[in-house]
């Protein structure tokens, strides 16, 4: 019989047959060890009820209370089953409702004392608890671990696998982090925090746990991290020679902003540099990084190096082109477009035109990063919206040329924290001013009671030769709710019999979205109605309007992308968000669209209700995800972590020294699991 080890399969815990483990591997548990590391999204804290006049109303709270009087049950409707029982904290009574769970109720009994946990609320006086969970008061005072759980795995079922796990295997968890780490930080050992995350002895012990986990996954991580950057910026660049912006910036019609000329100046210094840039120029929608990007472009012009511009869609790649050759060509720099919707022989023409050296700038799509597209000389990469490429795309790319320096470009506003952790050592320009002219957006939140209001608003606007957007969540129509895009169109034109409506999503072909955008941009269409393919790229200053339906299915930064399509000219301008979605979450996140236009305020609050990993997608920036630290409340430890890292790193860079041999093994395996999306 093989040895049982923390590598052993699941299946050697008691009552884990294959069904179970089957269950098991669908949250990422595989082996024992697995399991140990699989730590509660969040506890039930037992250990400090509130008696019922003192909990607020509509929040989850815990009241400790003899039941006194339980009712029958009382069948709803089919599959539906209400009870309802009395308790009392001691000083008022409240009223306890089960839903649908004929276990909680048959097992609480009258005349015993439980503690309950759900969510409080008042009415007409009277104090009720919908039930969530139950234990009996002589099992209160401690913390209950909540697991991540999947349809037939409970619960009790992960509980019981982990006391057996904890007892016969936590010992045996080889500890990688360094001694001398654990000592400086004031760590605890990772049997204590194994043991007592999962089943805590108290508060500050399960504190105590959390802190020495989170702080070991953020210095794991971090050593990944910063290891990569240093062997990306070992790699020799081209070194580019001083270059004057000065006839750039006279050039342009209007004046270069204060950000914006400091992202030059950092881009310029980074180019002249032996290692290869890799720069993130980040900034608010309509904060001018184009322009910047233009200035990147003719200074390797200037050295005689190709930039290759690459966009997510033909619409961007389209008005990138534009931009670049409006900028550009008049100083000299000769710029074209390379999309997917040329012709065979334009493609060849361009290619052989590219490969010669007879273009500095080579604006385009994935087209760029086909196996025919050759360049002369590339010295610069810019990647604009860069999470909507895979990761292939962006290194085929950078391949092209000899460790051409890199600036990625991103509207998608970024969390500090979040930044560190993705970026590492990756230096950051910001641009945190607007052009002047630009007016804010005001928004609002209405409900669909007030959307005749909203569009006869909108008539106004149009009237008044201005143009509007109208964005669904989908296309055609459903069973669902959503207000879906090509219906919806068909149905306005007989309420704006006089105004040309065009449509546009994403099943369209590509010449069909670039001849809609182009018709809207000439004012041939004054309303577009849209799926999401709008929010990046499409600039239109006459559209003063973005009316959104049902957005409550977007993300926070979504709908700040979508707002930026207006407000781009010198006109008010306005963004109406319209949801019938009353829950507080829906309220909370359009509350904070209504009350902001500072797109790193909605970054962060949009990454504490997703999640790092929904941020961009896991697929797309290819990090592992983050088993128990937070990155909206751990930042702290994560700086701590990141500078104990870098210290242990200058100390012994390979990692190789007597201690550190383990955490050199599992930075190697991370390498291995998620290299693609590191690089």
């Amino acid at each position: 019989m093989p040895e049982e080890t923390l590598d052993s399969p699941v299946t050697i815990l008691k009552n884990v047959g294959a069904k179970r483990a089957a269950l098991y591997e669908k949250l990422g548990v595989f082996t024992v060890r697995d399991l140990l590391r699989f730590y509660p999204r969040t506890y039930i804290d037992y250990t400090d009820p509130t008696p019922a006049a003192e909990c607020a109303d509509g929040e989850n709270c815990v009241i400790k209370g003899t039941v006194i009087r339980k009712f029958p049950p009382a069948p709803i409707r089919k599959g539906l089953v209400l009870y309802k029982l009395i308790a009392n904290d001691g000083i008022s009574n409240f009223q306890v409702t089960i839903f649908n769970s004929e276990y909680a109720y048959y097992g609480l009994k009258a005349g015993e004392e439980y503690v309950f946990t759900g969510r409080f609320s008042r009415n007409v006086g009277k104090y009720q608890l919908a039930l969530s969970t139950y234990v009996p008061e002589r099992e209160s005072g401690v913390l209950r671990p909540v697991y991540s759980l999947t349809e037939g795995l409970t619960g009790g079922m992960v509980v019981n696998n982990l006391k057996e796990a904890v007892e016969r295997f936590a010992d045996r968890l080889e500890d990688p982090m360094p001694k001398d780490v654990l000592r400086q930080q004031e760590l605890c050992q990772l049997r204590y925090a194994i043991e007592n995350i999962h089943f805590p002895k108290g508060r500050e012990a399960c504190e105590i746990a959390r802190r020495r986990l989170v702080f070991e996954e953020f210095f794991t991580l971090s050593l990944a991290l910063i290891r990569l950057r240093r062997r990306e910026k070992a790699a020799g660049a081209v070194q580019m020679k001083p270059v004057d912006i000065a006839p750039f910036e006279k050039s342009l019609p209007f004046s270069l902003t204060g950000a914006q000329q400091r992202a030059i100046r950092e881009i310029l210094e980074d180019l002249q540099k032996p290692n290869p840039m890799n720069r993130l120029l980040q900034g608010d929608v309509g904060s001018g990084k184009t322009m910047v990007a233009a200035a990147a472009a003719y200074a390797a012009a200037k050295n005689s190096c190709q930039t290759a511009v690459m966009a997510p869609t033909e619409i961007l790649a389209g008005q990138h082109y534009e931009t670049f050759k409006k900028v550009l060509e008049p100083l000299g720099i000769r710029v074209c477009l390379l999309t997917g919707s040329l012709t065979p022989k334009q493609k060849t023409e361009l290619k052989e035109a590219l490969a010669a050296g007879e273009y500095d700038v080579a604006v385009g799509t994935h087209a760029l990063v086909q196996q025919s597209t050759e360049f002369c000389s590339l010295g610069l990469v810019i990647t604009d919206e860069q999470h909507r490429f895979g990761v292939e795309q962006r290194r085929k790319l950078a391949g092209k040329g000899e460790s051409p320096h890199s600036l990625v470009m991103s509207a998608t506003p970024i969390p500090r924290t979040l930044a560190l952790i993705f970026y590492g050592d990756l230096d950051l320009s910001v641009l945190d001013e607007l052009p002047k002219g630009r007016q804010p957006v005001e928004t609002l939140v209405v409900h669909s009671d007030k959307r005749q209001r909203a569009l006869n608003f909108i008539r106004q606007h149009l009237d008044a030769g201005e143009q509007a957007y109208i964005v669904c969540p989908l296309i055609e129509d459903t069973d669902s709710e959503l207000r879906a895009a090509a219906q919806y169109a068909a149905s306005l034109e007989a309420m704006f019999p006089d105004c040309r409506i065009g449509l546009l999503h994403g099943r369209m072909k590509a010449a069909e979205k670039e001849a809609v955008m182009e018709n809207f941009k000439q004012n041939e269409i004054q309303l577009l109605v849209s799926t999401t393919v709008v929010e990046v790229g499409v600039d239109v200053p006459n559209a003063t309007i973005m009316m959104v339906e049902n957005a409550e299915r977007f993300g926070l930064a979504q709908l700040h992308q979508l707002r930026g399509r207006v407000g781009r000219g010198s006109k008010k301008s306005y963004c109406i968000l319209v949801s019938d979605n009353d829950n507080e979450e829906t309220r909370r996140r359009l509350g904070v669209m209504k009350s902001t236009s500072d797109g790193f305020v909605i970054a962060q609050e949009d990454l504490k209700l997703r999640g790092s990993g929904d941020f961009f997608g896991s697929r797309q920036h290819g990090m592992p995800a983050l088993a128990i630290a937070s990155l909206t409340e751990d930042t702290q430890l994560l700086q701590e972590a990141q500078q104990a890292a870098r210290e242990l790193l200058a100390e012994d860079p390979e990692l190789t020294k007597p201690g550190h041999e383990a955490m050199g093994v599992i930075i190697t395996k991370l390498f291995d699991q998620n290299k693609d999306g590191w690089n």
